[in-house]
């Protein structure tokens, strides 16, 4: 990276010397015949960029980083003017006359003045270059942190129905676990992805009602429905699951009496939407306050698809609807 540097700077200021070259011949051509021959009118035009740039150097590589950036503006003012004082001795020696130091001076200000702007911009724009990959950096930490988080939170969970598929003694208790553990296969292998194609991930929910499904038995009816082309999208993984398992957690989960489970995705013109509905009871505790599996989804969806996603949780008297868009990408 240090090398890369040195190398830009180094063709930059090549850059920058043959162009003040070039333009000072370019605008003394006119004028040639002031000179005894061409070596001669080369020589003013090279005499007369090398002050130029002597001035810009001096500038940009020792007044700004040693006395400028710290803050020594008096000492940096007094030592530029002896720069520019120096590159105007330099270019009109040993002819000395005011008409000459006033225009060799004030083009020697602009010049400086004109690289001291294209210094700080060039030293503003690689700031900002080095802040959007901290926060870049800092965001994929995050978004990793919050993915890792997903593993035992929905193991959790899935563990919790073959606790309650084993205590019923259920012959399906064998069959469920093979199901689990294609689940988690999935899930596994879509967390080392930053995007998994949109298809996958309405299979493994899918696939995890009907798990579910089994294990509630006939207490609660599950729907689940897709309208729409899926194979052509992707989305983050991981990233519906919270709220279905939220609807079976605090739904059919957390009563006896019969209860509805309703799972609706339609994906149109780039946009995706999820409407999950579950019904309440009584015993049914308040869930306008977000557990961490959905605090999780939220903050995700604020790092992942920011002005791209709305999000509406309602707690509803009789049910709990959640309510979701993205704009996916193909």
């Amino acid at each position: 990276m240090l090398q890369k540097s040195l190398k830009n700077t180094i063709l930059i200021n090549l850059g920058a010397f043959v162009l003040v070259l070039t333009l000072e011949l370019l605008g003394g051509w006119m004028h040639i015949d002031k000179y005894d021959s061409l070596y001669s009118f080369y020589l003013w035009g090279l005499s007369y960029t090398v002050s130029i740039m002597t001035v810009i150097w001096i500038n940009h590589f020792i007044l700004i980083p040693y006395l400028f950036d710290k803050k020594k503006y008096v000492l940096y003012g007094f030592l530029l003017i002896g720069a520019i004082f120096l590159g105007v001795s330099i270019k009109i020696y040993p002819k000395f006359n005011w008409i000459g130091i006033t225009k060799m001076s004030s083009f020697l200000i602009y010049t400086t003045g004109t690289g001291m702007a294209a210094f700080f911009l060039r030293r503003s724009m690689r700031v900002q270059r080095e802040n959007n990959e901290k926060e870049k950096l800092q965001r994929d930490l995050e978004l990793n942190y919050l993915k890792e988080q997903v593993n035992p939170h929905f193991l959790f969970n899935s563990l919790n129905s073959i606790y309650a598929l084993s205590r019923q003694q259920s012959k399906e208790t064998p069959e469920v676990v093979m199901q689990l553990s294609e689940l988690m296969r999935y899930q596994l292998e879509s967390a080392k992805k930053d995007f998994v194609s949109l298809k996958e991930e309405l299979e493994f929910i899918e696939n995890y009602l009907l798990l579910e499904e089994k294990r509630l038995s006939k207490r609660c009816a599950i729907e689940f429905s897709i309208e729409g082309e899926s194979s052509n999208y992707k989305i983050a993984p991981m990233l519906l699951i919270p709220f279905v398992e939220n609807a079976v957690k605090h739904g059919a989960q957390a009563t006896n009496a019969q209860s509805t489970i309703d799972v609706n995705v339609s994906i149109k013109n780039s946009r995706l939407h999820v409407h999950v509905v579950n019904s309440k009871h009584n015993v049914t505790p308040n869930l306008t306050r977000m557990g961490t599996g959905l605090e999780n989804v939220q903050r995700r969806l604020n790092l992942l698809y920011p002005n791209a996603h709305v999000l509406k949780i309602n707690d509803m008297e009789a049910a709990y609807h959640v309510n979701l868009t993205i704009d996916i990408t193909e």
